[in-house]
């Protein structure tokens, strides 16, 4: 079976830092950012990608929808 590699972008001024996409991430992948976005939350990123295997539960899971999830194939 090939294997697949994730990766995540947070459109960081939408995102309200509920830390539902952190919490629901199996690889603890998502942080939350000290700073803030334009509208004062603490937004969520990509703290770790190379655990990332592009499971989307964090989109699946994200309220607002901010979440765009990318698989890459590797190659063998």
């Amino acid at each position: 079976m090939a294997k697949m590699k994730g990766a995540i972008v947070v459109d960081i001024e939408k995102c309200k830092g509920c830390e539902v996409c952190r919490v629901a991430c199996p690889n603890d992948v998502i942080a939350i950012a000290q700073e803030v976005n334009h509208k004062g939350y603490h937004y969520a990123y990509q703290e770790h990608q190379e655990n990332c295997v592009g499971c989307a539960n964090c989109a699946v899971v994200c309220p607002d929808g901010v979440i765009t999830v990318y698989k890459v194939k590797l190659s063998d």
